[in-house]
């Protein structure tokens, strides 16, 4: 066949089948979390952040030990100070196969900032328990937990409005005692690196907690609907001085503050001091 085509028109029905490979495939297999990794970069401030948070979380500590403390304050100044729409497209990003799942589940270096390869997750009550004692973990919680209430009137569970708070208040997560992430590459859950199996007298509490994460429908109904309502990552982003600290400002304002002290002051009783102080 070669021969009767002959090498110009060979090499143009080459370059034709491979330009046809080309289309489909990045068609077929486009990775958002790659678009996102991609607008990160192509942006000084979330780039310079973003590389001081993998240095962070990289960097070995004494004896190997990975420096867990400077890695999650790198990732709180991450979502802190970087430019919203860049940093909420890398936790968020829609994926629609397990390579970009995978990719989206190591955003933040997890093996360091979230589990610890090689141990069997601890109870809930441990990371729980610290946030408690934490002046920033403590605050954060209680403003997701207020945030992400789930809505009846919704059919997701969380209309839009609300929708942007949770995911801020969820991010506001990243980088604390109980850090999330999502828990496989076959699915959008998300839930910290522990469980309610070594709970004890406390399990009613522990199982509250973890459900904040795992049976959340406005936080599932947000992490779904994020690609619908968040505008492109290579567009114009918010202003990167509106910090996450000023979000979680609003989030607490009195009425989400009694909102969301309603609903766990049962089952986390350190979360109902709060609501009486």
């Amino acid at each position: 066949m070669a021969r009767c085509l002959g090498p110009g028109k060979l090499l143009l029905l080459l370059l034709l089948l491979l330009l046809l490979l080309l289309s489909s495939t990045s068609s077929a297999a486009r990775n958002r979390c790659v678009d996102a990794a991609e607008a990160c970069t192509a942006d000084a401030r979330c780039q310079q952040l973003r590389t001081e948070y993998v240095a962070r979380c990289l960097g070995g500590g004494g004896g190997g030990a990975c420096p867990r403390a400077r890695c999650r304050r790198a990732l709180r100044r991450f979502f802190a100070r970087g430019p919203p729409a860049l940093t909420h497209a890398l936790l968020f990003c829609p994926c629609a196969d397990p390579a970009c799942a995978e990719r989206r589940r190591q955003t933040f270096v997890p093996a360091c900032a979230f589990s610890r390869p090689g141990r069997p997750p601890p109870s809930c009550l441990a990371p729980l328990d610290a946030c408690e004692r934490s002046g920033v973990c403590r605050p954060r919680l209680l403003a997701f937990q207020a945030s992400c209430a789930s809505a009846p009137s919704a059919p997701d569970g969380c209309p839009h409005p609300q929708a942007s708070r949770c995911l801020r208040a969820y991010a506001g997560l990243v980088g604390t005692a109980v850090t999330p992430n999502y828990v496989d590459n076959g699915s959008a859950r998300v839930a910290p690196w522990c469980d309610c199996g070594a709970s004890g007298n406390r399990r009613e509490e522990c199982e509250a907690f973890r459900g904040l994460f795992t049976g959340n429908r406005c936080l599932d109904g947000a992490i779904r609907a994020f690609d619908s309502w968040q505008p492109p990552a290579l567009q114009d982003h918010p202003d990167s001085s509106q910090h996450l600290e000023h979000s979680l400002l609003q989030v607490s304002s009195t009425d989400g503050l009694l909102k969301g002290c309603s609903l766990l002051s049962i089952s986390l009783p350190w979360l109902s001091r709060l609501c009486s102080d």
